[in-house]
């Protein structure tokens, strides 16, 4: 457990929370966004060199306030590019963030919990259970590390992170306030300006949530499907026997129309050798997703030790995509990246102790936990 101060940590706060903070310190309300604009486009913690804040109320912000992100345990970079870091949050657990360049796009994948409280077959994070929800300061703190690392402060227009993803640890949709101010930092002009398009949220689908999220912001969404039939769906991911197919379809095309413009979904599907890769399998997911505007990502099991499934053989991932084009879809392989220091799709850290990595992995498209209803209870509006 890492200790607190006791003092706010300015770095998870919003605009508008930002401005209700300066408010109850007596303090004008555009003080907020010359203190937002220091932290976020040039990545500064001290104060101190906050150098267009007088000096009286810097002294006063170092009384009562602070800028703490996650602890950097380690950073490591592959031989392609692609960069991981290993980070300790106040609960003392350890969650991952990747980043994966590719042209001219810089994509960072972002976890919203420690630990996780599914258990999906094919996900070995679930096992060791659910820690904690992330803060919406250890939220938005990956990107203010990743963003510090690239050199990206001060700001500039070709940044190095161009898109954000909440792929990482956790189901997102299970810790709502925290990750729904976070994006709102990620999109905000004085936080990270990225398009609203390019900030995805990635979930198993707890529909409440879904249904939710609409009031709330207009991200691009992503869903976790990996199966095109209840019966399937049900074994791989257990929350389907709660929401099965026909409901959390409903409740993706339901969001996608509140968006007002030509978005689409995009659905993810993990391939399991024999499991999921068939012809029949294709078929079936040609037929569930004809009425719902989309794009297919194709994730080739990256396997890890005692997880009973394979990685399907190319042949079987060309025929399996060959299929989906055939029948109008656009359709993705995702090219497995960042192997050589465990950052691939489905090899994300689960747990550091004592500062010693255990690699664990992770399928990067996780599933919810198997009763949403309790964080449907928990989860109050923004």
């Amino acid at each position: 457990m890492i200790a607190t101060t006791g003092k706010t940590n300015l770095l998870g706060l919003t605009q508008p929370e930002m401005e209700k903070f300066f408010d109850s310190i007596g303090e004008k309300r555009f003080r907020a966004g010359q203190v937002m604009k220091w932290i976020h486009h040039f990545g500064v913690d001290d104060f101190d060199a906050m150098t267009n804040v007088s000096k009286a109320l810097r002294d006063k912000l170092k009384a009562i306030a602070e800028v703490r992100g996650p602890e950097v345990v380690s950073e490591d970079i592959s031989s392609d590019g692609t960069r991981k870091w290993v980070v300790r949050v106040e609960s003392g657990s350890c969650v991952e963030t990747v980043y994966i360049p590719s042209g001219k796009r810089g994509t960072l994948c972002v976890s919203s919990q420690a630990g996780c409280a599914l258990d999906c077959s094919f996900c070995s994070t679930g096992k060791q259970g659910f820690n904690s929800n992330l803060t919406a300061a250890e939220v938005i703190g990956q990107v203010w590390i990743a963003n510090k690392s690239f050199g990206s402060v001060p700001a500039t227009i070709d940044r190095a992170i161009t898109n954000v993803v909440m792929m990482g640890m956790g189901e997102p949709l299970l810790n709502f306030d925290n990750v729904i101010s976070a994006m709102h930092l990620m999109m905000d002009d004085l936080g990270y300006g990225i398009s609203k398009r390019r900030v995805t949220l990635s979930t198993s689908g707890v529909v409440p949530m879904i249904d939710e999220l609409a009031k709330h912001i207009d991200v691009s969404l992503a869903l976790s499907l990996h199966a095109p039939n209840d019966e399937l769906r049900s074994q791989l991911v257990p929350i389907n026997k709660k929401y099965p197919l026909a409901m959390l379809l409903d409740s993706c095309r339901r969001y996608m129309a509140t968006l007002g413009e030509k978005r689409v979904l995009t659905v993810e599907y993990t391939l399991l050798k024999d499991v999921n890769d068939h012809v029949d399998h294709a078929r079936e997911m040609i037929e569930l997703l004809k009425d719902t505007p989309c794009k297919i990502n194709l994730i080739p099991f990256n396997p890890f030790p005692h997880s009973g499934y394979e990685r399907p053989s190319n042949n079987a991932i060309r025929r399996f995509q060959e299929l989906l084009q055939q029948a109008g879809y656009n359709v993705t392989v995702r090219t497995t990246r960042g192997e050589d220091i465990d950052a691939a799709c489905g090899q994300l850290v689960g747990q550091v102790n004592d500062r010693t990595r255990r690699s664990s992995r992770l399928i990067a498209a996780r599933e919810l936990s198997a009763d949403a209803d309790t964080a449907q209870n928990a989860t109050s509006a923004p």
